[in-house]
């Protein structure tokens, strides 16, 4: 095959976008931790979706404009590291086919190697045995392939980027010693592999179809526009629980959870079973929710905007709600729960986009929030190292706005930063102190353990309670309580003043108030209890 033209490439899209689908759950039981938070999978799973369910939309003869309209959506579509990462893969193949109608071999060669350079460009500091090393040895030895045996065929180019792709992630545990470790290869690595495979699968006359089990949900649906903000997604589905869904499930707190997204809400359990129904403007969300606690007997999205369409046609048009007031400035944050949403509100945050471990939000969530806005300078505080990228990527997008991106990774550090805001002081002044505030404030959360492992020689089994103190593991036993009184024990020292201990749904206050008495029993630190209601993690701790 000596070229692609536009409708091979749309197969091409669409099979890589299917074999990403049918292997999202794998690639998330790739995580490196413990903890029930892997959702690289879902993560590329939506990014890739949100951008080729544009591009098979486009009509355009040339593969030029089918890669522009496939980069926008997933520019805007990314969601996690893992997402946005992929985003500009795809982002430098367009820049170096964008003025073609079809691709040839040698530049279907160079196209990837463009992709994997930009990528690499757009991180600060790349980390080798991840995708961005998958994706550069593949494109080079593919590259240097295809120049020296002067190769003519597409389906040979592709075969080999698949070969030599699979090659360099089965090496990431070398360059990762955390993955040797724990005995699994990069998971954003893995999911590039899957998308590279679909598209060779389609080169051959083979376009990869969703399997049963992923074709239920329209997983590009992430936002609707103008009226749909009203009715969004009706979103139903009934779960039979898992081991931990079994262990852990509230229908209380599976209901405050589901209201951080959506109204309407209705959560009944009969023993394994849960039936579920919220109506939102983020389905997939509710739908991750619900994948955390068990398996979908029963998943149904529908369009609710769809069935108000000829009402509102005869309805007067509305007048437009009237702009913000201006200001100087004006703070986005990301918040996992109602409860750590009101603190961040409380401390003068404008916009709480919802979201946190498990739940990024993407970069068009980002842009969204920026234009509800009217300040002169915007600062975004993502509170997790997943959601930076995405972040500093709607900074780009929002180019002629002044846009400050402060790279705080936890919650306590993005609390920090909101209690040391001034807003009478200078730009230059708020950012210095608000960095000052996130480098000095110390974090910590505990959860509980979906497998057994080991993390830098702790041993740590299933069910169990980690305590997780910056970025390590350092605390795995059976008890809760324990497992947080251990983790305070490396947190404090004589120096610490303040701890800031938010409670989550897994949690309530009566344990929150034995950590905070056994933090006053062993130092002089003041204690600062919230309901954070949070998912995921029983305990959040900061402390200054």
């Amino acid at each position: 095959m000596e070229s692609i033209n536009s409708g091979l490439l749309k197969d091409m899209l669409k099979s890589g976008m299917n074999n990403l689908a049918n292997h999202s759950a794998e690639i998330d039981a790739l995580n490196v931790f413990p903890v029930p938070d892997g959702d690289t999978g879902t993560n590329m799973n939506l990014t890739f979706s949100n951008g080729v369910k544009d591009a098979l939309k486009e009509d355009a003869p040339t593969v030029g404009k089918i890669c522009k309209t496939l980069s926008r959506g997933l520019l805007m579509g990314a969601r996690g590291n893992s997402g946005v990462i992929t985003s500009q893969i795809f982002r430098g193949f367009y820049q170096a086919v964008e003025d073609l109608e079809e691709i040839d071999a040698m530049q279907l060669a160079n196209a990837l190697v463009n992709g994997s350079r930009v990528a690499y460009r757009a991180v600060m500091r790349p980390v080798e045995g991840t995708i961005l090393t998958v994706v550069r040895e593949a494109a080079d030895y593919t590259y240097a392939y295809t120049v020296t045996e002067e190769v003519e065929d597409c389906v040979a180019v592709m075969q080999k980027m698949v070969e030599e792709a699979n090659e360099s992630l089965l090496r990431t545990p070398e360059l990762l010693p955390v993955l040797e470790e724990v005995g699994v290869v990069d998971s954003g690595g893995k999911g590039l592999c899957v998308i590279l495979e679909g598209f060779l699968s389609a080169l051959k006359g083979e376009v990869v179809e969703l399997s049963e089990s992923t074709s239920n949900v329209d997983a590009s649906q992430t936002r609707v526009e103008g009226q749909e903000e009203e009715y969004g997604f009706c979103t139903e589905f009934i779960l039979r629980l898992n081991e931990n869904g079994m262990r852990h499930f509230s229908e209380e707190q599976f209901r405050e959870e589901l209201a951080t997204i959506g109204n309407s809400i209705v959560c009944v359990q009969d023993e394994d079973l849960v039936k579920v129904h919220v109506h939102t403007l983020e389905p997939k969300t509710a739908i991750k929710m619900g994948k955390r606690q068990g398996r979908f007997v029963k998943l149904k999205v529908e369009n609710m905007q769809e069935q108000h369409d000829n009402i509102l046609e005869k309805e007067e048009t509305l007048p437009e709600s009237a702009p913000q007031e201006h200001k100087k400035y004006a703070i986005i944050t990301v918040a996992p729960g109602s409860g750590v949403d009101a603190m961040f509100k409380e401390l003068r945050a404008d916009v709480v986009i919802g979201g946190g471990q498990t739940m990024n939000p993407s970069t068009e969530d980002f842009v969204s929030a920026i234009a509800k806005l009217n300040a002169d300078h915007i600062l975004i505080l993502p509170n997790n190292s997943n959601i930076v990228l995405a972040a500093q990527q709607a900074q780009q997008v929002c180019e002629d706005q002044d846009i400050h991106v402060l790279p705080t990774k936890t919650i306590p550090q993005g609390l920090s930063a909101c209690v040391m805001f001034n807003p009478e002081v200078e730009l230059e002044e708020n950012l210095e102190e608000m960095q000052e505030a996130i480098d000095h404030v110390k974090s910590g959360e505990v959860t509980y353990a979906i497998k057994d492992t080991t993390y830098e020689g702790l041993e740590i089994k299933k069910d169990e309670y980690m305590g997780i103190f910056g970025k390590d593991i350092v605390v795995s036993c059976p008890d809760c309580l324990e497992a947080t009184k251990r983790l305070v024990d490396r947190m404090l020292d004589e120096d610490s003043e303040l701890v800031t201990l938010i409670y989550g749904q897994e949690s309530n206050e009566e344990q929150a108030q034995v950590i905070a008495d056994y933090i006053e029993e062993i130092s002089e630190a003041e204690v600062e209890i919230h309901d954070g209601k949070q998912p995921v993690y029983s305990f959040i701790l900061g402390v200054e």
